[in-house]
């Protein structure tokens, strides 16, 4: 007995095994702006009792924009830990299993298939500006025997208007030293450099544009007393009371971002976190040989710290300057400081002021004591925390989530609907924020570094964090990078906060503000929001719908203008 189903679902569905997914109406059009990459699935199912399926079944694209499309399985991943105790009722499950989440590439046509499971293909259709201002067929269909046996049409519907730049500023936090511990490859040797440089790109592909930079080994995530595998791009000599540096490394990371077009740099700590109560682990030849001359053992207002500072900062600065980057660059004290912490932080924070006063410092804080005492002047405060910032009309904001919120606001935990991760676009829009930061771009260790994991066995950091908040990226063997379902998501996100505000330069922010809460009856901040995947799926299509009539008005009016121009150069000729 052989039987099947198939149907096309959006992006924003989450395909469990056990689970019938919500299908896109038959014929649904999907739009997209110039640049940007509109995304849905084909979620399949095959019941049968036999050991194999013989012949196989075979997926087939036919349209004239098919080199345009990129497609993928999306595979399962085991969770122990997909959330906390506490949780609301926006979660699909708090229960331990396999989630979807993992993409990669499909091969030689072929659905994978698996008995009674629902399983899904991932599709990317990326919107060129030579597909602009018509819509394509996208048939989908399933043969088998040379016989086909399903099949379906998506139109797509490539807008005029061209997607424009990202103002957000987005960092997810770059781990070097999980890629060598992966990959077992040393430290900043050739492979190295290049899986660096992949992961990198996969980053700027998807709107992160800001990569923590480890001029020495970031202070994050470490136990205390511990230490994580040494990627520090400044080499360092130390003569007596004086250190020379070597900043080769530093500009190879450097030309890597540029080449990559990662517009901010991101200064990795410059001491411990929660609580900046010492200084970060730092190594150094000293009479010929390496060894560690700051850490744990160091407290954070030494003397010799300090006058290691003195002589660093100048120089970084330089070459910062040197490279056109220091514009462009952000420093951090320590992370995560609390009111608790309010006197080491301080004291940190004045070791180098004289030296970062003409720079940008950030840092995650969601304390408003702290910010009204100017003690982090410009803090990265966390989602559940931000409405008093915003309150008080704080300039300049910043927001970032991890692990911690779990309740009410939008993360991207597994066991969350992807329409959670992808309000996050809504609402930096709304409340006009300048940066977003999470810690996990691709976290392969355990919590507090203690050892290395598997990502694609263990997703919660060995029992610390909810699956989903470590790491957005798999590691492939090639040395590339496997993208995850929610990092995905997130782009979209991104793009619907680019769409609004082109949406906003088109017409004004009152306008845009109606559309978005048009249908609802309360106003959507960071902890009220709608839940439902429709309610994005249709405010993108009336954004893109009102873009299209603005465009096609400012397209007249340079039409109307060129004929008048040209009509009155011929009277003066």
């Amino acid at each position: 007995m052989l039987d099947y189903q198939f149907c096309l679902v959006s992006s924003l569905e989450k395909v469990f095994p056990d689970s019938e997914p919500n299908k896109l109406k038959e014929g649904s059009e999907l739009s997209g702006l110039i640049g940007e990459t509109i995304s849905f699935q084909l979620a399949y199912r095959v019941d049968y009792t036999t050991n194999t399926v013989d012949p196989p079944f075979h997926l087939k694209i036919n349209s004239a924009i098919k080199d345009r499309i990129h497609v993928r399985s999306v595979k399962l991943v085991p969770s122990e830990f997909p959330a906390y105790g506490r949780y609301d009722e926006n979660y699909i499950t708090t229960k331990p299993g396999l989630f979807p989440d993992l993409l990669v590439p499909v091969r030689d046509d072929e659905l994978k298939l698996y008995p009674c499971q629902w399983r899904a293909i991932w599709f990317d259709i990326e919107l060129a500006k030579e597909l602009a201002n018509h819509t394509e067929p996208v048939i989908i269909r399933i043969d088998r025997e040379e016989e086909t046996i399903w099949e379906q049409t998506v139109p797509v519907r490539i807008l005029q208007a061209a997607l424009p730049p990202q103002q957000l500023i987005h960092t997810e936090w770059f781990h070097a030293d999980c890629l060598a511990n992966y990959y077992k490859v040393p430290v900043f040797s050739e492979e190295h450099w290049r899986i660096i440089e992949n992961f990198i790109g996969t980053a700027v592909k998807n709107g992160i544009n800001m990569i923590l930079t480890p001029i020495f080994t970031p202070p994050l995530d470490t136990r205390e007393g511990g230490e994580r595998t040494t990627v520090q791009l400044i080499q360092i000599i130390k003569e007596g009371g004086r250190y020379r540096f070597q900043f080769s490394l530093f500009r190879r990371w450097l030309a890597i971002c540029k080449r990559k077009g990662v517009s901010y740099i991101e200064i990795c700590h410059l001491f411990t976190q929660w609580g900046a109560k010492h200084a970060p682990k730092i190594m150094s030849e000293e009479n010929g040989v390496l060894k560690r001359i700051f850490g744990w053992e160091t407290d954070a207002d030494s003397r010799e710290y300090k006058e290691f500072l003195d002589q660093l900062l100048p120089e970084l600065k330089k070459v910062l300057r040197e490279e056109d980057f220091l514009q462009n660059t952000y420093f951090h004290i320590s992370d995560e400081p609390g009111e608790e912490h309010k006197v080491s932080y301080a004291a940190a924070k004045k070791l180098v002021s004289r030296h970062l006063a003409d720079c940008k410092v950030i840092d995650a804080s969601s304390s408003y004591k702290l910010y009204q005492e100017g003690i982090v002047e410009h803090p990265v405060v966390c989602n559940d925390e931000i409405q008093n910032f915003i309150d008080a009309k704080v300039p300049d904001l910043w927001t970032y989530y991890c692990c911690g919120q779990c309740t009410q606001v939008s993360n991207r935990f597994f066991a969350m609907p992807s329409a959670r991760n992808r309000i996050l676009g809504v609402q930096l829009y709304l409340y006009d924020i300048k940066g977003f930061l999470h810690w996990g771009y691709n976290f392969y260790n355990s919590m507090y570094s203690i050892s290395p994991i598997d990502p694609f066995r263990v997703t919660d950091a060995d029992g610390g964090f909810p699956s989903g908040d470590p790491f957005l990226v798999y590691p492939a063997e090639d040395g590339t990078a496997y993208e995850s379902i929610r990092l995905i998501v997130l782009s979209e996100a991104l793009y619907d906060l680019r769409a609004l505000r082109f949406l906003e330069a088109l017409t004004d922010r009152p306008f845009v503000e109606q559309i978005i809460l048009e249908g609802l009856d309360r106003v959507i901040t960071f902890t009220q929001y709608p839940h439902e995947a429709s309610y994005l799926i249709n405010l993108r299509e009336r954004v893109n719908s009102v873009i299209m009539k603005y465009s096609k008005i400012d397209r007249q009016r340079n039409d109307a203008n060129e004929v008048e121009l040209r009509l009155q150069e011929a009277e003066s000729e």
